[in-house]
Order: C-alpha cells, then structure tokens, then sequence
C-alpha cells in the first residue's frame, strides 16, 4: 500500500496555518502590552503560516483519501508539527533562547502536561505568556477531535465506548451528525473558557490572568502566569473554588456536557464512569483532607498555607484542589503535596495514574480502563467456578466485546512498561530513583508536577537536554494515547503492502 503522501503534507500545512493565526493573536496581546516580545512573535507567525500556504500549495491536487496508515501519521506528525513551529516565539523572541528548553515547553504546552523549564514565569513578557497558554489551549480542543471523530475511526484503546454519540472504529460510521457534535463541544470548550474567564476576573483575578488560567483550565494544562501557581491566591479562597469546579468540568467527558446542555442531565448523570469519577474524588479528598487536617501540622503562621476560613476549611480545600488538579491531570498547585506527608506523596503518586474521563481533556490512563480492567479482573473468578459460562463484561448496561477488553488490557501493560522504561532513561540520565519514577509518571500521565527535585515547587529546568528530549517523548506517547505514536516505532508500520 503507497502512503498517500499529498495529503499528509497538506494537513500538515493546514495546522500550520491554523497555528500561525493563534501566534497573530499572542503578538496582539504581546503588542498591547508593549512587552518588547511583539515582533518576534509576529515573525514566527509569519514564518508559520507562510510555511503552511507552501506545503498546501505544492499539494493542492491531493487525493482526498485517509485510510489507517495516513491516520496513524496525521495524528503524531500533527503534534509534532504543531510543536516545532509552535516553538518559534520563544527562539524568536529571545525568551526561551535554548533549542531544547524551548521544544520542552513547546510540547509541555500542546499535550497539557504542565511541567516548566521557567525559573522566573512573572518576568516572562506578556504575550509569550499568553503564548504559552494558548498552546494549551489548542492542544486540549485538539484531543476532543481527536477522541470524537479520529482515534475511534483509527480503533484506538477502547475509545469506541466513548459515548453513543461518537462513531465506531469503522469509516463508514463517520457522518455529518458526528461532525456537528464535535462542533458543539468546540462551543462548549469555548464557552466554558469564557464563563471561567468572567468569574476568575469577577473573584478579584487581573483579565489577563483570568484569562490565562481559564486557557490552562479548561485544557487541564496547568501552565500559570504565577511563579507560586495557584497557591499565589491561597488568601483568595473563592478564586481556588472557581478553578476546582472548571477542573472538574474539564476532566469530565465533553460528551456529557453536551448531553446536559441539551436538557438530558439524567443521561449524563447515569453514565458509569462519571459516577466513579465524581465519587472517587470525593473519597480521595476526604483521605487527603483528613491527613492534611491531623498529620500536616499546617498551621496559620505556616508560609503558603493561611487559613482564611479556618483550619478545616483550609484542609478541606488544599486537598480537593489538588486531588482534582492531579486526577484531571491539570497540575495545578496551591501548596506542595510532596511536604505534607510521606503517605499523601505516596497518595498523590499513584493519583498520577488515574487520569480523568474518557472524552474530556484530561490525561493519564483514563477512568473507563480502569472501571473495565477490575470489572474484567473481577469476572475471571466467576470464570475460574463456571469456565464454559460465558460472563461478558458490562459498562453502561452494555455488553463490552472482548476485542475492546484486550485493548484496554494491552493499553494497561503498555503504559507500565512504557513508565518502568521511561523511569529508567532518567535513572541513566542522573536521576534520583523518587525523581526518575515521578518525572517518568507525571510525563506519560501529562500532569506536570512530579516528586523528587521535580516535586510541585521546582522545575525541569534542571534535567540534561537528553532527559527534557525523553519526557517531551513520554508526554507525546502520553497525550495520543500510545498506540497512536508507538505503532509508527514497528518496521510493518512501514512495510508496502
């Protein structure tokens, strides 16, 4: 089989194009603010999207065909691409001026990891913050697309159950109503952005702010305008309040946003892995506020951690923050979980696993795979009593086909062993054993913080070129669930058939 080369250079210079016209709005807001980082940013814009209108040019009389192969490649060369020009401003503008330094944060920003090489973000100028954002913000509407309408169509780790409104991992299912749907949750992702936008400004954030924190909500990026993160609003406890209610909403399936806009609330209530998400959250928070209020020995004088309304409402809210921002996999920070206890750095370790719903923003392994591997783990004892009875796995009153469970299972061992290999680049690289295992989970789970000399008030500016090449590797194969990524690894990828 010939790879149908036109169209991929065309999509390609399409992103391009798309990403350009965003740069044009950081030189604006760059330009408003007369930061001095105006016309490098307005230079890589036109760098990119004359780049664009070349490759689209020169492959104008594409054939318009797509199959799996062209897929596969679309997908990751995207994000790729996306990454490499979306790096220009920081070169070009002198603000990053590290190749390696400016490809981290590049792909930090477009796969809504979080993690930071910036030592001093508040001296940073206002448009390449702005920026930096906004790679977020691109990369976190770019995954609804990709879990809608392309993943599901490539087959990709049971993303077929996403929602009755999403197609299968067949072509001929990809019509006009799913288009339109996709379209509506653009809306939603928009309109979500601009609500958190209005009430972060109304709760005392300056508009700049306001808007930057909601690009990095809603994306569950967790870049800040703020050296301290959200812990810079401790005494602000209705501006952190805000922030957990988009967070939740971000890492919910968008799916059933839709739903609920549409008037089906009961619909989107029933579905199974929102109840274990919204209920999981609870009985986390309730395990972390619990220890923070009678082990954390927080006090009023402790730096960081006032207490506006009090030590168990103070406890209350530092755990259900940062219970959600890791779960949703934002990243967030209102204080540093990794100084608080040994048990709750343990806690939030294995937090970085979880990952949000299937469908929202969120990274990491996913609430559905989990709810399938323990319902399909469970099943094996019945199995083992009755093994010619035939006992079918169940998610949402539906039978699940066995060719979705072993995916979801093959995903399961992949993302391990992808972590226990990348925990062990980092060891080579001169990492610590806590450092290498929380840089390897934070990196594949696209959550940003990590432990170790990554934990929530450092950076990873202090990792080798080589280890920030990995972990910008790890947040790709993290973000495009695996499969995406990894399959262009094998030789029979490329094989003509």
């Amino acid at each position: 089989m010939h790879l149908n080369a036109k169209v991929i250079f065309h999509l390609m210079g399409l992103l391009m194009l798309f990403n350009g016209g965003f740069m044009l709005l950081a030189a604006l807001v760059s330009g408003y603010y007369a930061d001095g980082a105006t016309l490098g940013i307005a230079m890589a814009a036109i760098a990119t999207m004359f780049s664009g209108v070349i490759a689209m040019y020169f492959t104008r009389g594409h054939r318009k065909e797509v199959k799996k192969r062209e897929g596969y490649i679309i997908v990751t060369f995207g994000w790729v691409v996306m990454s490499l020009s979306g790096m220009l401003p920081y070169l070009f503008s002198g603000a990053i001026p590290s190749l390696s330094n400016a490809v981290f944060e590049t792909v930090s920003g477009y796969t809504t990891t979080g993690a930071s090489i910036l030592e001093d973000i508040e001296a940073m100028p206002k448009g390449i913050l702005f920026w930096r954002s906004l790679t977020h913000w691109i990369g976190g509407m770019g995954i609804i697309v990709l879990a809608i309408a392309i993943l599901p169509l490539l087959g990709i780790g049971g993303m077929q159950l996403f929602s009755a409104e999403a197609p299968g991992p067949n072509a001929d299912k990809l019509h006009p109503r799913i288009t339109d749907t996709a379209k509506r949750l653009w809306l939603i992702y928009v309109g979500y952005t601009v609500a958190e936008t209005l009430l972060l400004k109304l709760a005392g954030m300056t508009l700049f702010d306001a808007a930057n924190h909601a690009l990095a909500t809603l994306s569950t990026g967790g870049f800040s305008t703020k050296n301290a993160s959200l812990a810079h609003y401790n005494d602000q406890p209705l501006i952190q309040y805000i922030v957990i209610v988009f967070m939740f909403l971000a890492g919910t399936n968008f799916v059933l946003s839709y739903f609920a806009f549409k008037g089906k609330v009961q619909r989107a209530l029933a579905d199974e892995e929102f109840k274990y998400y919204a209920v999981f959250i609870l009985l986390a928070t309730a395990v972390a506020a619990l220890v923070i209020y009678f082990q954390a020995n927080i006090t009023p004088e402790t730096p960081g951690y006032p207490m506006v309304l009090g030590a168990e409402e103070s406890a209350f809210r530092h755990g259900l923050f940062q219970v959600v921002a890791v779960i949703t996999t934002t990243g967030f920070v209102s204080a540093d979980f990794t100084a608080w206890t040994p048990f709750l750095t343990i806690f939030f370790f294995g937090l970085f696993f979880l990952g949000g719903s299937a469908g929202s923003t969120a990274g990491g392994i996913k609430i559905m795979r989990h709810i399938l591997i323990i319902k399909n783990g469970l099943l094996e004892f019945k199995r083992t009593l009755h093994p010619n009875a035939i006992i079918p796995v169940r998610y949402n009153n539906k039978t699940v086909t066995e060719h979705i469970v072993y995916n979801v299972i093959a995903f399961f061992v992949l993302y391990m062993l992808l972590f226990i290999i990348g925990a062990l680049v980092l060891g080579l690289f001169g990492l610590d054993f806590v450092s290498a295992i929380g840089g390897a989970a934070s990196s594949l789970g696209n959550v940003g913080p990590a432990l170790g000399s990554l934990d929530p008030v450092s950076n990873f500016n202090g990792l080798p070129d080589g280890a920030k090449w990995w972990c910008g590797f790890l947040m790709l194969a993290g973000r495009l669930e695996l499969f995406t990524v990894l399959i262009l690894l094998t030789p029979y990828f490329w094989k003509r058939t």
